[in-house]
């Protein structure tokens, strides 16, 4: 029981979404035609273009008094499940009198001639219902998806001034309607499977426009959709509609395009990677004879390219006025001092994506740091001739923070250096570089590790280290030496077994006896070894004191 009435609620609830489909859909008509109020006859014929002249109407008639509720609308006419075409459907409610014979309804669409039609009323009917208003209907005007309608209304004879008009848009494709049943907006559906491993992007069909092959490729969707060279074609008479197409890189514009093989057909579109945007970064070059840094988007976007520093911490700091706006264009930045800590930072949205373009290839200059005789010696060296600003600076707060104590100006020439006289500052000082001949150029600071002089903390560690050094070698040395002498004895011991064990060996047993030796008699008698006699019958001498 519970089963049957789940059944029926189900049945029910399929019904409902159904009926609800439905009225979301086009009404749907067997054929066009025009259609009179009951009791008025009407008939259609052609109207010609250039109509007579209008003729002058009486004061009691005006377009506000003879048209009432005009509406337009669009049905469909289907003669099969994907061959559906659209027709406008005109309404209007028109005050009738004995000088109206009829209407003329004219329609304009962009690109044709203007197409108009009569509906004229007989005699005997309009007489009939003069003075009151009747309903006339015509739905026999043929209109494409999305296509803008120009219509006009006159009366017959046409009166001057007795006329209405008005625009009208007919329902785009995107409608589920129209993109399941009119063949103008019957684009296919596509589906997809990324192969990242093989860079493939295995794609299937359905819903496809009956009787015809269908096309499918890859583009970079902009302005157009240009393609990139991997297509595929699929046959109607193919049991499986699929295809795999290869790429080269996800990009966020990388689409997957699919149309029918006929005239003018519409095209659908995905893009499996429309949100992989840090694809979009990549490609930053520099010239380093013009000193030009440049990148140019694979894809149409909108983002901020800035020049930054990049940190010890991670963090990149922009440069001042270092920003530009990223369209469709290359932007170029121009005299840029190429250092591995200059990056350029990319911003869409409220995300940011950092590149270093110089770091482990071409570095103009750095400063070099030598060691001898205890104190440290600091050179510049360039590959180019560049004039830089150097400041001896004292570390205060963060990382980046370095109180200027003094600045000198300084020219190297290419592929030479210039020592920087560092010997009479004091202990923990930094310098602070900077190129000057460029627009846009990173700022180092490096800091002495050691003073110039030795110190006694410096002396009294070493000398720690030294007494831990010599303590060490002697525990080793003693544990060495224990070692070898247990070692030289246990040897000695296990040889003396052996060789006790040998000389047992080697006795007659017949001959064997067993005397103890100077073994002291309970009676303060001494056995003498010499006069003992083995065998059954043998006895021991006493000897008394």
């Amino acid at each position: 029981m519970i089963l049957w009435v789940a059944l029926l609620m189900f049945r029910f609830w399929l019904g409902l979404n159904g009926t609800a489909a439905e009225s979301t859909g086009l009404e749907r008509i067997k054929k066009c035609e025009t259609r009179c109020s009951q009791g008025l006859n009407c008939k259609t014929k052609p109207d010609y273009v250039f109509s007579p002249p209008c003729e002058n109407a009486t004061e009691d008639l005006n377009a506000s008094s003879v048209f009432h509720n005009i509406s337009l609308s669009t049905v469909m006419s289907c003669e099969g499940r994907q061959k559906c075409s659209l027709h406008l459907r005109i309404k209007t409610v028109l005050q009738l009198t004995e000088s109206i014979h009829g209407l003329s309804i004219c329609t304009i669409t962009a690109g044709m001639m203007m197409n108009c039609r009569i509906l004229s009323f007989t005699r005997s009917s309009r007489e009939r219902m003069s003075g009151l208003q009747v309903e006339v209907e015509n739905d026999c005007t043929d209109v494409s998806p999305n296509q803008q309608v120009q219509v006009m209304l006159k009366t017959i004879p046409s009166y001057c001034g007795l006329t209405w008009s008005g625009t009208y848009n007919a329902p785009e494709c995107g409608s589920e309607d129209l993109r399941k049943h009119v063949p103008e907006c019957i684009t296919g559906r596509l589906s997809y499977d990324v192969n990242p491993r093989r860079k493939e992007l295995n794609v299937s069909v359905s819903d496809m426009l009956e009787d015809h092959n269908y096309y499918l490729r890859l583009c970079y969707k902009g302005f157009i959709c240009s393609g990139t060279g991997a297509s595929a074609l699929i046959k109607k008479e193919d049991p499986v509609k699929n295809a795999a197409l290869p790429y080269s890189r996800p990009l966020p514009c990388l689409c997957i395009e699919g149309w029918s093989t006929v005239t003018d057909a519409p095209r659908v579109q995905v893009c499996p990677f429309r949100d992989r945007l840090e694809e979009l970064w990549f490609g930053v070059t520099f010239d380093p004879l013009e000193e030009t840094l440049s990148w140019e988007s694979a894809c149409p976007v909108t983002a901020v390219a800035t020049l930054c520093q990049k940190r010890g911490d991670g963090a990149c700091v922009d440069l001042p006025h270092a920003s530009q706006n990223v369209s469709r264009g290359k932007i170029t930045f121009t005299e840029v001092d190429p250092h591995p800590q200059l990056c350029v930072k990319f911003t869409a949205g409220s995300q940011s994506w950092t590149r270093c373009p110089f770091v482990g290839r071409f570095q103009a200059w750095e400063v070099v740091v030598t060691r001898q005789e205890g104190h440290e010696e600091v050179k510049m060296m360039s590959k180019i001739s560049a004039t830089f600003s150097v400041g001896l600076c004292v570390k205060s707060g963060g990382p980046a923070v370095c109180q200027i104590t003094k600045t000198n100006t300084v020219h190297v020439e290419e592929n030479k250096g210039v020592g920087l006289n560092l010997t009479e500052e004091p202990c923990n000082s930094c310098v602070q570089v900077r190129r000057l001949d460029v627009k846009y150029a990173a700022t180092i600071i490096h800091c002495l590790e050691q003073c110039n002089q030795s110190h006694p903390t410096t002396s009294r560690s070493s000398w720690g280290l030294t007494w831990v050094v010599v303590l060490a070698g002697v525990c080793l040395s003693g544990i060495i030496i224990v070692t070898l002498v247990l070692h030289v004895l246990l040897t000695v011991d296990q040889r003396r077994k052996q060789n006790r064990n040998g000389d047992e060996k080697q006795i007659d047993p017949a001959l064997h006896c067993v005397v103890p030796v100077l073994q002291t008699h309970p009676h303060r008698g001494i056995l003498i070894p010499g006069s003992l006699q083995c065998g059954n019958a043998e006895k021991a001498n006493l000897i008394s004191e």
